[in-house]
């Protein structure tokens, strides 16, 4: 009787084994995916990135910044799947993701934020840490569990937001930043404006004539002459 449980318990201690082996590869490709974006942000963070990206209001704003968030959106894979299915509980559909992602993104778009990252280490590593963090971890999180509505909610805010900014530093009489000049200033009020009117005709032209998948809900209506809707990819 002794030699069957042997071999049991044999069998139990390889299934341990075998079990073991995949959370480690799990680990480590986790740790692979993590550090490469990090590793891009500690560049971005050190000469002479740092210094070319805040010669210009336009650099920082419309290079920096969102390559921060394009690397903290890769982030969002290296969160184990039982930590993301957690935070699914507080993250319905996105929307408390997007909401904290907003509310960080806030102060990075004031002209007072911008000139203090140039002047105060303190306040560019504060932009270094929460711009990845709380700006591109949230949004690459939870844009997978955003619907058709809540992902056109996040459009018409982002156009808003580039036509309100645009409009305030193109018509502004004089400098809202003291680091840079007042040309500097309306180019990129200039630039907002175009990437807000892109985004908008960009947009339009896709849900009304082509074939735009912004939540799995906006297809090929030649595909789909019935009014048939394709399962939603995940």
């Amino acid at each position: 009787m002794s030699a069957p449980q042997a071999g049991t318990d044999g069998c139990s201690h390889e299934g341990m084994r075998n079990g073991a082996e995949p959370h480690s590869l799990m680990e480590h490709r986790a740790l692979r995916r993590a550090s490469l974006p990090l590793i891009a942000c500690a560049l971005l963070a050190l000469p002479p990135l740092r210094p070319l990206l805040d010669a210009t209001m336009t650099l920082q704003m419309l290079v920096q910044i969102p390559l921060l968030t394009t690397l903290g959106w890769r982030l969002a894979g290296a969160v184990p799947r039982g930590a993301g299915d957690a935070m699914g509980r507080w993250n319905a559909d996105g929307i408390s993701g997007l909401v904290l992602a907003s509310m960080a993104a806030l102060p990075w778009m004031l002209p007072r934020a911008l000139d203090a990252a140039v002047d105060d280490s303190w306040v560019a590593a504060a932009k270094f840490v929460s711009v990845p963090l709380l700006i591109g971890l949230p949004l690459g999180i939870s844009w997978p569990r955003m619907g058709f509505v809540v992902r056109g909610v996040f459009f018409m805010e982002f156009v808003a937001t580039c036509f309100r900014l645009g409009w305030i530093y193109l018509a502004s009489p004089g400098r809202l930043c003291s680091n840079y000049l007042l040309g500097d200033q309306q180019q990129l009020g200039r630039l907002l404006l175009l990437i807000g009117a892109s985004v908008t005709l960009l947009l339009s032209a896709r849900l009304l004539f082509g074939s735009f998948d912004l939540a799995g809900a906006a297809v090929d209506r030649s595909r789909h002459p019935d009014g048939e809707q394709p399962a939603r990819s995940r």
